[in-house]
C-alpha cells in the first residue's frame, strides 16, 4: 500500500473515531442536545462530515464500475484533459449526507410548522440537485461536456424560485419583501418586485458556484466557508432550523474535500454545484441578508463577473482582459498551481465571509432586526 493510499484510508478512520467520541454524550443521553443548541449545531457538522467521509470511497467505487466519469471541455486548460473520466456526481452524496444530518438533528416531523423554513431550504436544494443530476446525466449519456440547454435550466430555476418565493411568503408574510440595509436601521420594501429578486439571487448564485467548480476542491471549500457564515447568522437570529441546515451542508462539504482536493478522486458535478449554489442563495433570502450575500459570497461574484467582463470586453474591443475565464483559470495559466489557487481563494472567501458576518453582527447590536 502506497503512503498516499495509507493516508487516504487512515485519515477518515481517525476522524470517524473522533466524531464518535464527540457524539457519545448524546448517545448515552448524558446531555440533551435540545438543551444545548450550540452543541446541536456542532453535531450537524460532525454527522454530515463523518457520513461523507465514510460513504465516499464506496460511492467512488460504484461510479467507476458504472463508468460515470467527468467530461472535460476541450477549450479549457490543456492540463485538465487528464481529468477526463474522473468519477462525478459526488454532489448526490453531499446532498444525501447533509439532508440526513439535518433531519436527525432538527427532527422536523415533530413540528412541521416550526421547521417550515428549514424544510423549504432542503426542498429547494434538492430540486436544484435534480436539475444538476439531469445535466450531468445528459453529459455522460452524450459523452460530451455540454449538458442541458441553457433555456431548459433557466426554466427549471424559474420554477424553483417561484416555489421558494411563494412558500417563504406564506411563512414569513410581508416581512419577506423587506430588504435590510447593513449598518443602518433601514429597510426597502420591494413589494411584488421582490419575487424577481429571488429569481435573480437563486439563478445568479447557483450559476456562479457552478462556474467556481472548475478546480479541485475550490467550490466545496468556498461553499463550506460561506455556509458556516450563514449558519452563524441564522443562529444569531435565533433560527436554529436554518442554522442546522447550513452547517449540515458545510460539514458534508468538509468531508467531501478529503477526496475532492487536488488531485481529486471525485467531482461533485453540476448535481453538487447547482444545489450548493441554491442552498447559499436560499440562506441569504430566508435570513434576510440578501445584500450581504454579495460580500459573504464575494468569491462567487468575482468568478461570475470575470466571465461577464471577459465576454463583454471581447465583444466591444476584440481583446480579452484575462487569459481565460472564470478567473481561477487565469491564475492557472499564469503558473499558479491548483492547490495554490484553491487555498488562496479559500482565504479570500474566509476574509469576505468574516467581514460579512461582522457587518451583520454590528447591525444587530442592541436587538435583532424587526
Amino acid at each position: 500500500m502506497s503512503p498516499d493510499s495509507t493516508i487516504q484510508s487512515f485519515g477518515p478512520r481517525l476522524i470517524t473515531l473522533a466524531a464518535l467520541l464527540v457524539a457519545i454524550p448524546v448517545f448515552l443521553e448524558i446531555i440533551s442536545i435540545e438543551t444545548f443548541p450550540t452543541y446541536q449545531v456542532f453535531l450537524a457538522v460532525v454527522v454530515s462530515l463523518t457520513l461523507t467521509l465514510v460513504a465516499t470511497p464506496a460511492w467512488i467505487t460504484y461510479l467507476r464500475r458504472r463508468e460515470v466519469g467527468q467530461q472535460i471541455r476541450s477549450d479549457g486548460p490543456a492540463a485538465h484533459l487528464a481529468k477526463t473520466g474522473t468519477p462525478t456526481m459526488g454532489g448526490l452524496l453531499i446532498l444525501a449526507t447533509a439532508v440526513f444530518a439535518y433531519l436527525v438533528m432538527a427532527q422536523p416531523w415533530n413540528s412541521l410548522e416550526d421547521h417550515a423554513l428549514g424544510l423549504l431550504a432542503v426542498g429547494a436544494t434538492l430540486a436544484a440537485g435534480l436539475l444538476g443530476f439531469l445535466d450531468d446525466f445528459s453529459k455522460i449519456r452524450k459523452a460530451r461536456s455540454l449538458g442541458l440547454k441553457a433555456r431548459s435550466k433557466l426554466l427549471f430555476q424559474l420554477v424553483i424560485s417561484a416555489a421558494v418565493g411563494y412558500v417563504a411568503y406564506q411563512v414569513m408574510g410581508p416581512e419577506l419583501t423587506l430588504v435590510n440595509i447593513p449598518l443602518i436601521d433601514a429597510q426597502v420594501d420591494f413589494g411584488f418586485m421582490y419575487f424577481l429578486l429571488v429569481f435573480v439571487i437563486i439563478v445568479g448564485t447557483s450559476n456562479a458556484v457552478n462556474l467556481t467548480d472548475g478546480l479541485d476542491g475550490l467550490a466545496a471549500g468556498t461553499v463550506m466557508i460561506v455556509m458556516l457564515s450563514f449558519g452563524a447568522i441564522a443562529f444569531r437570529l435565533g433560527n436554529l432550523d436554518l442554522a442546522l441546515f447550513s452547517t449540515a451542508i458545510a460539514g458534508a462539504c468538509i468531508g467531501f474535500l478529503w477526496y475532492n482536493s487536488y488531485p481529486a478522486n471525485i467531482f461533485m458535478g453540476d448535481t453538487g454545484s447547482l444545489a450548493l449554489g441554491t442552498a447559499v442563495a436560499v440562506m441569504a433570502i430566508l435570513t434576510k441578508t440578501e445584500l450581504l450575500l454579495v460580500l459573504i459570497g464575494g468569491i462567487f461574484v468575482i468568478e461570475a463577473l470575470s466571465v461577464i467582463i471577459q465576454v463583454g470586453w471581447f465583444r466591444m474591443f476584440g481583446k480579452r482582459p484575462f487569459k481565460m475565464a472564470p478567473i481561477h483559470h487565469h491564475f492557472e495559466l499564469l503558473g499558479w498551481s491548483e492547490t495554490t489557487i484553491m487555498v488562496r481563494f479559500w482565504i479570500v472567501t474566509a476574509v469576505l465571509a468574516g467581514l460579512g458576518f461582522s457587518l451583520f453582527f454590528i447591525s444587530t447590536i442592541g436587538g435583532l432586526p424587526a
